[in-house]
């Protein structure tokens, strides 16, 4: 979602539309397939997307090399959630789920506390934390409080017109 907000406000985005849209994710995923080549130090792309936003999953931002400086928006959703959309998505594939939910949250609790400590410690980071419930809860305060952590003038209105209830299929109370 938040790709898709940047995109509706205005902001460049670095993507190459390889991964389409699905039932999962019905609006696509903007996503760029070099960014899965940082574990390997391959970022030559990276001086060309200055300027643009482009997605990197969280394992992959620790990876990011200290010759730029990143503003990085850190989605969060709550565990149980993200699980259960993977879980979906990986039911709609026919794919095998793993591990059982509460041995999958378990460990990504630990990778996110791993992740936002790294992102506070290196100082070519500076990250915004934005919660994906108060994105469909005020849509406009949140897309005014993206674009007054870029610092650009983008349309906020139009950040905003893309969060869809309709999409959270996956809601914990």
């Amino acid at each position: 979602m938040a790709m898709k907000m940047l995109d509706a406000g205005g902001m460049p985005l670095v993507t190459d539309g390889v991964r389409t849209a699905d039932i999962s994710n019905p609006n696509g995923y903007y996503e760029f397939e070099p960014v899965k080549d940082l574990e390997r130090g391959k970022a030559r792309w990276l001086a060309d997307a200055r300027g643009k936003a482009v997605k990197v999953v969280s394992p992959l931002l620790t990876y990011l090399p200290e010759s730029f400086d990143y503003q990085v928006i850190f989605m969060r959703r709550p565990l149980a959630e993200i699980i259960d959309s993977q879980h979906a998505m990986l039911d709609a594939r026919g794919s095998e789920r793993g591990s059982d939910a509460a041995r999958t949250a378990e460990l990504y609790a630990a990778h996110l506390a791993q992740v936002e400590g790294f992102l506070q410690r290196r100082r070519c980071f500076s990250t915004v934390m934005i919660e994906y419930s108060q994105v469909l809860a005020d849509p406009r305060a949140q897309a005014e409080k993206i674009q007054a952590f870029l610092g650009l003038p983008l349309d906020a209105a139009r950040m905003a017109a893309v969060a869809d209830p309709a999409l959270h299929r996956n809601r914990r109370a």
